[in-house]
Formats: structure tokens, C-alpha cells, sequence
């Protein structure tokens, strides 16, 4: 095999062949967890790719080992003609799955034309099943469109459609058993996310995410015990419940690079996922690579880093030259997200940009080691490991930054050696969520 052709393997023996395309950042609702309200300010449209440069890139990407698309936004079926694009990947050799995330919003009427174009898979997100919820989430109306673009998509061949719902803790709780409902009264296969560190008003505190074990055991409890669905589709006998202290996935309910964990109600009937982001990490497992609907791969979700191929795919670049970007990009991926642990920063682009879920940190990273040395040296004066927990907060007015992560009713500790101005205190919790924000 010459090297061209090598797969694409990070150096931590992750393989590669999921490419996640974002064709837009512009989007028709404005779901909290993703987008400003209003005032957003999006791409110029000749900062998009054409549908011929994501076609040529999938193209080189395609003998790497790429072999699973998904087209996302903002959200995707804004872009016009999307169908078209569809077709051109669908087209090329190689290219064994095409997916489709979408706020069904614009569902009803495309979902034929993606059907024909090739498209197969399609996932939907809807958080709530209640008009006034939606709006609390998309802080925008068209539920109804929403259902109605499920059963369009449905009706025209797409199965099984997945609806995936972002689980909040406070807002999401009653909405949880008639979602079981929905995966059985309807066949949609419904994904429950953990709220995750994406949101535009940057406000997310691990208090307000409710875990996929606590969801597991509300639909065990009011409908009835699920079991997990291996890989291969089939039924585990052994029925699961969850549980505080033990793990929501099962071996048999994780492959490689998937992120969800499936479950199926005992008698058969209606199918659950749980993408555990937060609780249960699955980042070793992770096969994806992300581009930009501006031309910029990102190796994660959360990376703080990309690589520009735009200006590769409009130049005079030869296809060895976007293969060693690709590579590079792949060989740069770090082990996971660390949402959990104090080195976490948020990434500066907006989820909507990235195509899946705005700060600006410029000038972060500096600060972020200088409080992490500090929490190091205040921790290390008692018997907690840093990593533990703990809660501090610092203003720096030259850059108008703050580091801190919400606990609740933690118990105050004043160790010995802080710095002026500086607080922390010891937590119960394990691993909070640390980050920066603009004040």
C-alpha cells in the first residue's frame, strides 16, 4: 500500500472514516445551547465552500479510508439545492453512507428530493414534545413542522429516523417518559445528548446537565426495564436499570467510533440511545474528523485548533498537498475533550459554525496555566489531588476573564498560601467543569 493510501490513524491507534461536513453556519431556529438569541453574525457567503470544493475534498479523503459522510449546519437545509450536493457524494466511489443531521424545520418539503439524491439517513433534533418547550429551547415556533417533517421523511423511505434530544436539567425532566412513548408509538429511534459545553451564552455548569444514567432509570421505571442492542442489532436478555455509581453503557452496546449507546424496551418495542458526553466519555473510540462550512478540519468537536483547506482548495494545491493537511490534522488529535478535568477550555468558534452544536479566548491559554499552577500549589498543601475539585475565582481586569465552575453548596475551605484575591474550596464532587468566561 503506498503511503497515500495509508488509513488515517492518530497516535493514539484511532481509526478514521467518519467525515462530518458542515454546509452552513446559518441556522432558522436559535436553540440556547448553540446560538446568540439574535444578532448573529454569520459567514459571507464566499466564505462557504462550493458544493464542487466539499466534493473534491471528499474525493481525496474518500482512498484515506472516508467512508461515512454526514452533512450538518447551522442547519443544513438552508443551504439551497442541498440535494445536488447529496448526489455528487452519493456519486463518488467509496462512499458507503450518507447522514443528515437537521432541525426539521424544512424537512416536509426536501425530504423526497434527499431521498431520491441518495441520501439515507436522517436525524432530527427535537428536545421537547411540547410547542411551549421547543420554544423555550429554539426560543423560535415551528414545532409542528418539526413532526411533520418526521413523518414526511418517514413516509418517503427514511428509517429509522432519529430524533436526538438534549437532556437539561431542569427543563428536560418531563419530557423524558413521553419520549419513550414517541420511540414506541411511532418507530423513530429517540437519542437523548448530555447538555454539553457548547452553548453561545457560555453558561453551561455541570449542575445543569441530567445524566444519562438518570434517564435510564426514569423510563425503566414509568414504562418499563430496557435492555441494551449490541453492535451486531441483536437484544441483550439482561435488562438494565442504571445505576448512580456503574456504568449506563454495556460492553455489547458500544463498536467502534459510535457515540450513542442503544437500548430496546423488554417486550420489543421502541428503541433509546444515550450519548453520554459528559458522564461516560467516549472519546477513545472517536473515528470522526470535522470540516468547517468555511474549509477549516478540526480533529474534535472541542479542538482549539484547525487546518485550513480552503485556501488549499482554491489555490494551486495538488491533492498530496491537502492529503498531508488532512494528516496532519489526524496525527495533532489529543486523547480526548477533558471536560472533566481543569485543562478544559472552551473552543472560541460557535457550535453552529463548527457543524454539530461566541467567546472569544484569545490569549487564554497563558492565564489558564498560570490558575492552573496556582490551584496546583494551593492543593497540594492538603490531601486532596488537585484534580478532585475545587473552586476558585480570580479576577484578572487586564483581560476581564474569570475562572470558575459554579458548584453548589460546596463546603468553604480556606487553605493556607493563597494568593491575594485568590479563593479556593474543596468539593465532594469529582471532576467539575472548569472553564473561561467573559464577563
Amino acid at each position: 500500500m503506498s503511503h497515500a493510501l495509508l488509513p488515517l490513524i492518530d497516535s493514539f491507534g484511532r481509526l478514521h472514516n467518519n467525515l462530518r461536513i458542515s454546509v452552513t453556519d446559518r441556522c432558522n431556529i436559535r436553540c440556547f445551547y448553540c446560538m446568540p438569541a439574535e444578532d448573529v453574525q454569520f459567514m459571507d457567503k464566499s466564505e462557504l465552500l462550493t458544493f464542487e470544493e466539499i466534493e473534491r475534498f471528499v474525493r481525496i479523503a474518500v482512498p484515506l479510508g472516508i467512508e461515512k459522510l454526514r452533512l450538518t449546519g447551522g442547519e443544513p437545509l438552508v443551504r439551497r439545492t442541498l440535494h445536488d450536493l447529496v448526489a455528487k457524494l452519493a456519486a463518488i466511489p467509496g462512499v458507503k453512507d450518507i447522514g443528515l443531521t437537521t432541525n426539521g424545520i424544512l424537512l416536509a418539503e426536501q425530504a423526497a428530493d434527499l431521498y431520491a439524491a441518495g441520501l439515507r439517513r436522517i436525524n432530527v433534533s427535537l428536545d421537547a414534545l411540547t410547542p411551549e418547550t421547543f420554544k423555550k429551547f429554539t426560543r423560535r415556533d415551528g414545532f409542528e413542522k418539526v413532526i411533520e417533517g418526521i413523518q414526511v421523511a418517514q413516509r418517503v423511505g427514511f428509517h429509522p429516523v432519529k430524533v436526538n434530544a438534549v437532556s437539561v436539567r431542569g427543563m428536560t425532566e418531563e419530557e423524558i417518559v413521553p419520549f419513550g412513548h414517541f420511540a414506541r408509538e411511532t418507530g423513530v429511534e429517540v437519542r437523548f445528548i448530555e447538555y454539553m459545553p457548547l452553548d453561545a451564552d457560555n453558561s453551561w455548569e455541570r449542575g445543569k446537565v441530567l445524566f444519562a444514567h438518570e434517564i435510564l432509570e426514569r423510563l425503566a421505571s414509568e414504562i418499563m426495564p430496557l435492555v441494551p442492542v449490541s453492535v451486531q442489532g441483536s437484544v441483550n436478555t439482561e435488562s438494565s436499570t442504571g445505576s448512580s455509581s456503574g456504568r449506563v453503557i454495556p460492553a455489547s452496546a458500544t463498536g467502534h467510533g459510535g457515540p450513542a449507546s442503544d437500548f430496546m424496551f423488554q417486550d420489543g418495542i421502541g428503541r433509546i440511545g444515550f450519548i453520554a458526553s459528559i458522564s461516560q466519555p467516549f472519546c477513545m473510540n472517536c473515528n470522526r474528523l470535522r470540516m468547517t462550512a468555511d474549509g477549516k478540519i478540526r480533529n474534535c468537536l472541542f479542538s482549539l485548533d484547525e487546518t485550513d483547506v480552503r485556501s488549499l482548495l482554491r489555490g494551486d494545491a495538488t491533492d498530496a498537498s491537502i492529503i498531508a493537511a488532512i494528516r496532519s490534522s489526524i496525527a495533532a488529535k489529543k486523547e480526548g475533550h477533558e471536560i472533566n478535568t481543569a485543562r478544559f477550555i472552551q473552543p472560541a468558534r460557535p457550535m453552529y459554525s463548527i457543524g454539530g452544536w461566541p467567546r472569544s479566548f484569545e490569549g487564554s491559554k497563558i492565564v489558564s496555566e498560570w490558575l492552573v499552577s496556582m490551584l496546583k500549589m494551593n492543593c497540594a498543601v492538603r490531601s486532596h489531588p488537585w484534580e478532585c475539585g475545587c473552586f476558585m475565582t480570580r479576577s484578572l481586569e487586564s483581560r476581564n476573564l474569570i475562572w470558575h465552575s459554579s458548584p453548589a453548596a460546596w463546603g468553604a475551605v480556606d487553605p493556607p498560601y493563597r494568593p491575594e484575591a485568590l479563593r479556593a474550596t474543596a468539593c465532594t464532587a469529582p471532576s467539575p467543569r472548569w472553564r473561561f468566561s467573559n464577563f
